[in-house]
């Protein structure tokens, strides 16, 4: 038997934990016992958690129905996020594409703007950005987009479009931006972080993308990602 910490094998026995023979290295004094048992959730547990959460709970709302801790559940939501691209996958390139901004905030209300791309005759956001309301966070966005090449862009007229895309390219109604309002709404009904006059909000950007991120790919696929 070896110390785990210093790899010494002048090990002695130090009582017990529980019904497990505890251990102390005589060289380092690092306690530990043998055989760890693996104690963790069900990966149907799991997935149950991230559906309430992706269904409008925050953590604390799951932890109280559930008993499941809440950073159990944050960390649950990491873990899954990260295997999932950050932009689904296009099967159709559209022709006409809706472009929208959405407010919310991170950390101490610091306000942070969701911007989105859609097809405007399928459902499903294609593109999005995260960022302030300058052309600069626009430019992320549309350097993902101006390959689609669409025939239009629909947009509610805010000055940034216009530096990126040609006037004869744009479409200025509030009229024809059902489908990307749509989605914001959608995102707001369904992540309670995103709630408006919530007590839920983003400790940090990096946690709103990945829930952002989680909640894209559940609403396009109605399932959560398998993960360890």
């Amino acid at each position: 038997m070896k110390c785990p910490k210093c790899g010494s094998t002048h090990i002695r026995k130090n009582g017990k934990r529980g019904d497990k023979q505890n251990h102390i290295c005589a060289d380092c004094g690092r306690q530990f016992i043998d055989n760890y048992s693996v104690i963790g959730y069900s990966q149907d547990v799991k997935r149950i958690c991230l559906k309430m959460y992706c269904n409008g709970m925050g953590f604390r709302q799951i932890e109280r129905c559930t008993d499941v801790s809440h950073n159990s559940v944050i960390n649950w939501v990491k873990e899954a996020a990260k295997q999932l691209p950050e932009h689904p996958p296009i099967e159709t390139i559209p022709e006409v594409g809706e472009l929208d901004e959405l407010q919310t905030f991170v950390g101490s209300k610091k306000t942070i703007w969701l911007w989105t791309a859609v097809n405007h005759f399928s459902q499903g956001i294609l593109a999005w950005v995260l960022g302030d309301r300058s052309s600069q966070t626009f430019e992320n966005l549309w350097t993902l987009i101006k390959v689609w090449q669409c025939y239009f862009w629909v947009t509610d007229g805010y000055c940034v479009y216009k530096m990126f895309i040609n006037s004869e390219d744009q479409i200025i109604s509030k009229t024809y931006m059902t489908r990307v309002e749509g989605e914001n709404t959608r995102l707001r009904h369904y992540l309670a972080r995103l709630h408006r006059k919530t007590l839920c909000y983003s400790k940090s950007e990096e946690m709103l993308r990945y829930s952002i991120r989680l909640l894209i790919h559940y609403l396009k696929y109605k399932s959560i990602p398998s993960f360890s």
